[in-house]
């Protein structure tokens, strides 16, 4: 699946001040935090809440769309070219909310006729008929949030399923969609080897279009950093990551980021969006933007808390922070993205996503080159394998010129 065509923008001059002066605006996408979920799981950092007792979605998606009209002036005239519902655990709400919800987008934004819409799905919250409803709202891609089939596993993960559960999950949604992405986790507390590899060749045998694999990590704010569990050591965590390259290969996945498989034609496209550095609006409560201007590119993020967020959206400022990038910083916030994917990407893409010359980063890939992180011609840029297990390395280069501002 390909990237929708940027809209155009008017022709500019270059900036007297080495301001970034976009010629054209990248691809725009909608992200929609559902807050929610059931029981929140040890390793979780994202913003979300245990549903300790009645979810307001009535009053939540009044403040959705209240939230999306307020936005409007920043992305009027664009065309969204994916949704992607994200949590939480948006599977927790109605069919018939998640229909309103996408039936407010369409009569205030212009949606791509076939764009992809995702919602992201935990095993537990699976009803045959509840998931018939949410392809008849639209949504044609479902993101499961399996983590593991070893009921051991998932019982230190805290997760609310158990591995009967996660196959009935999925049997459902291949029952109603044709493009289904599997969230596997790895390196998880006491997992062995031949664990990981049972893991992996269970989802693979589902056929699923698409395939996370995720290495687990302490993340701050979470109970596994206050209370850490014993991981895998660097070796047993690299030869289950090994495994699992090999196992996806030898089934027809493509390794096209870092954690990300998919069966040729089935790449996530709000995913690519994000990692080619193109643009997304997200409402909700804690939701990030990233928004582009032909003079400026602006990032934003909404109030976290749920309550406090549909309030401050009923006094028309439902956005907690506010900056634009600075130019020093985006030659960085490019590469954080672009260089998750495996096959890099056009240097025509930086001037066109940032509106700087590429030599604005010329020492930055000099260093990236001689220490064999990347590979690079006049046409394109590309983390080597190297690179590719050595990401953090590779990024902190080009933090120096930041440093050094």
């Amino acid at each position: 699946m390909g990237i929708a065509t940027p809209l155009k923008a008017h022709s500019l001059p270059p900036s007297a001040h080495g301001s970034p002066r976009l010629r054209a605006l990248p691809p725009l996408s909608l992200y929609i935090h559902i807050p929610w979920c059931v029981k929140k799981c040890p390793y979780c950092d994202f913003n979300s809440h245990e549903a300790r007792s009645e979810i307001p979605e009535k009053q939540y998606v009044e403040a959705l769309i209240a939230d999306l009209e307020s936005a409007l002036p920043q992305v009027w005239g664009r065309r969204i070219q994916s949704v992607f519902f994200g949590g939480g655990t948006p599977s927790i709400f109605q069919s018939q909310t998640i229909d309103a919800i996408l039936a407010a987008v369409r009569a205030r934004l212009p949606v791509e006729p076939y764009a992809e819409i995702t919602l992201e799905a935990n095993p537990g919250t699976f009803e045959s008929e509840k998931f018939a409803g949410f392809r008849s709202a639209g949504v044609n891609r479902l993101s499961i949030g399996i983590q593991s089939f070893n009921p051991r596993h998932l019982n230190v993960l805290g997760r609310i399923h158990d591995e009967k559960e996660a196959r009935r999950a999925i049997e459902i949604a291949q029952r109603h969609f044709e493009n289904i992405n599997l969230d596997l986790m790895y390196a998880l507390p006491g997992q062995i080897l031949a664990e990981a590899q049972q893991d992996i060749e269970t989802a693979v045998s589902f056929s699923p279009q698409h395939i996370s694999a995720y290495h687990l990590t302490i993340e701050p704010n979470t109970f596994f950093h206050r209370n850490p569990p014993q991981l895998p050591d660097d070796e047993s965590s690299a030869e289950m990551h090994q495994v699992i390259e090999q196992t996806l290969a030898a089934s027809g996945y493509g390794h096209y980021e870092t954690s990300a498989f998919a069966l040729k034609g089935f790449q996530s496209r709000h995913n690519m969006n994000y990692w080619l550095f193109g643009d997304y609006l997200g409402i909700g409560a804690g939701a990030h933007s990233k928004i582009s201007t032909p003079q400026k590119i602006i990032r934003q993020m909404r109030y976290k808390q749920p309550k406090e967020y549909m309030s401050r959206v009923i006094l028309g400022r439902p956005i907690q922070e506010e900056h634009e990038i600075a130019s020093h910083d985006l030659g960085f916030e490019f590469m954080m993205n672009t260089l998750r994917l495996i096959e890099g990407f056009p240097v025509g893409l930086f001037e066109e996503r940032t509106g700087l010359p590429i030599v604005s980063v010329q020492q930055e890939l000099d260093e990236a080159e001689r220490r064999g992180l990347i590979v690079r011609d006049h046409a394109h840029i590309a983390p080597t394998l190297r690179g590719q297990r050595f990401l953090n390395d590779l990024l902190q280069i080009f933090l120096r010129e930041k440093a050094a501002v």
